[in-house]
């Protein structure tokens, strides 16, 4: 089982090289098995060296229809790979056990996996955050106008690090169900700074909840006792309990938090809140999320603080995660309008800016990185005013300057490792690439005959002749004609897999189809046909894991002419 968990498996080999769906019947893989057995038959090749060849073929297609048409077999195949039908003994489990008892036993061996890994990292978490005073870049002008024209000032803005904040946590699994959380911050405000060190002991006492109490101390407030408790109440709602106690030289001053919150629909939460204390509060709110959307509305009802919010944030469904947001919030300490944008900029990192228009706090810009786990923070305040230069540029300025290093820095950077990660791959996979090269040579010498009669066939009625067809990656983009296109010619493995007159590709990588194999390996591929059908001509380009049926009236070419 280790060696299993170690390496990735392919587990769509058997099923392309048979040409069939994953949820393929019994009868579909015995159709498919008889016509692959009469096309690689050794008993049909007469020249030794092809003979044998064949025999190499048949053997691989009579493995695969084995292991497919047992279902014990096809499900451990399904989930563990070859490596698992590899296994001496069936250690990984029981022979008697059924296909979902087997499921049940893999999803046992995955969480145990999970929490050995669990035990070995600490989930280190972090934030920096850095507050810059920018004022001086718009209010100088006006307080500062007659001495800079008369030469008495500097025309450099003077910028200003006001109060900065860093923490950091890390966790220590002590057992399956305890853990020791470690964490502390500091912070400086306007010269004046502190900070605290806090220890947690987590506990899952059952599925259904776990506590956790607290032990900290600081320069500033003293010591801390706390606890805190999560219950799953019923399947739809949970809630949960914070009390502490801050000891310091004016005595002890208590705290109570509660929540309570419920499914209402699939996508949205509605949670209800009281706080207890020196910032005494009432909170409801209602969250809703879903694959394209963020909407959250809140009313808290409160001692300084009495407000009411609303936000939405859209999600666009591309590589980059790119996210819109924009929120409103007014109360006893005036009116705050936010908007923003947030996106993806490599694989660990998230960069996101929200511009802050309020009365009376003025303009701020928020520009915040998420580096995997850690968060780093950096809120300008531009303007105590409501000044429209202010907001312009601080809206502005970080667009421009982000499609700046977006085209010089970041997409020849992740171009550049992108491709020595594909030469890495390539180099690691050459042997093995070679072989299956010569695997599909060998396939396409013994397909001759069999396509011969194929197309006498199809021919004889006007029926489906492939043409041409290539196989791999295409350049299409302008802007990508400095690369090379890597295709192979797959003309005669399409023509031997027509059958009266129709072509049936499954939704699976194209590479493991008889005489076919990836001519470059970790790229995007495609397949592109050109063929002939009642005498009209078709081409159609379909990617490397989506099916393909033809003939289709979608793909005659005097309809895109």
């Amino acid at each position: 089982a280790a060696a299993l968990e170690e390496d990735e498996i392919d587990n769509d080999d058997y099923y392309s090289l048979l040409n069939v769906r994953r949820e393929a019947t019994q009868e579909e893989l015995k159709a498919s098995y008889r016509r692959l057995c009469m096309l690689y038959h050794p008993d049909k090749h007469r020249d030794p060296e092809l003979k044998k060849q064949a025999e190499q073929l048949f053997n691989l297609v009579h493995q695969a229809y084995e292991v497919l048409s047992d279902p014990q077999s096809r499900a451990i195949y399904d989930i563990y790979g070859k490596r698992g039908l590899e296994v001496e003994g069936w250690e990984v489990v029981e022979r008697r056990r059924t296909p979902a008892e087997i499921r049940e036993e893999y999803e046992r061996l995955q969480r145990e996996r999970e929490e050995r890994r669990l035990q070995q990292r600490t989930n280190p978490k972090g934030t920096i955050s850095v507050g810059v005073d920018a004022t001086d870049l718009f209010d100088h002008y006006e307080e500062d106008y007659e001495e800079i024209s008369a030469g008495g000032g500097s025309a450099v803005p003077h910028f200003e690090i006001n109060r900065m904040h860093i923490s950091q946590s890390i966790e220590a699994p002590l057992t399956a169900s305890d853990t020791a959380i470690l964490s502390g911050s500091l912070s400086t405000h306007n010269g004046n700074g502190g900070g605290n060190i806090n220890l947690a002991l987590r506990r899952v006492t059952s599925a259904k909840g776990w506590g956790e109490v607290e032990f900290g101390a600081g320069d500033t407030h003293g010591p801390l006792f706390g606890l805190k408790i999560f219950r799953n109440l019923t399947s739809r709602c949970f809630a949960t309990a914070q009390c502490g106690m801050q000891f310091s030289s004016r005595g002890v001053r208590p705290g109570l938090t509660t929540m309570i919150a419920r499914h209402l629909d699939k996508n949205t939460m509605g949670y209800l809140q009281w706080r207890w204390g020196t910032q005494s509060s009432m909170n409801t709110s209602i969250v809703r999320d879903t694959k394209s959307s963020h909407f959250t509305f809140a009313v808290q009802l409160g001692i300084p603080h009495t407000f009411i919010m609303m936000s939405y944030q859209y999600k666009f469904q591309d590589d980059d995660q790119t996210k819109i947001k924009g929120s409103v919030k007014s109360g006893f300490f005036g009116t705050v309008v936010e908007y923003g944008a947030e996106t993806k900029i490599s694989r660990h990192s998230i960069l996101g800016a929200t511009v802050s228009v309020g009365v009376p706090q003025g303009v701020s810009l928020k520009i915040k990185l998420n580096r995997a786990s850690q968060t780093y923070f950096f809120p300008f305040h531009l303007t105590d005013q409501l000044l429209p230069s202010a907001v312009f540029y601080a809206t502005v300025g970080p667009l421009v300057f982000y499609l700046a290093i977006q085209r010089l820095v970041i997409r020849p950077y992740v171009r550049a490792h992108q491709e020595q990660e594909l030469e890495k791959q390539r180099e690691s996979s050459a042997s093995d690439i070679a072989k299956k090269k010569q695997e599909a040579e060998t396939a396409v010498l013994l397909m001759q005959e069999s396509v011969r009669r194929i197309i006498e066939a199809e021919e004889s009625r006007m029926g489906l002749i492939i043409l041409n067809a290539w196989y791999g990656k295409f350049v299409t983009d302008n802007s990508r004609k400095h690369e090379r296109a890597r295709v192979i010619d797959v003309t005669v493995p399409l023509q031997c897999l027509v059958k009266d007159s129709k072509l049936v590709l499954t939704e699976a990588s194209k590479a493991g189809l008889p005489g076919f194999y990836d001519p470059c390996v970790g790229e995007e591929k495609s397949l592109k046909v050109l063929y002939q059908f009642r005498g009209v001509m078709h081409q159609v380009l379909c990617g490397d894991t989506e099916a393909l049926r033809i003939p289709k009236q979608s793909h005659r070419i005097d309809n895109d002419n």
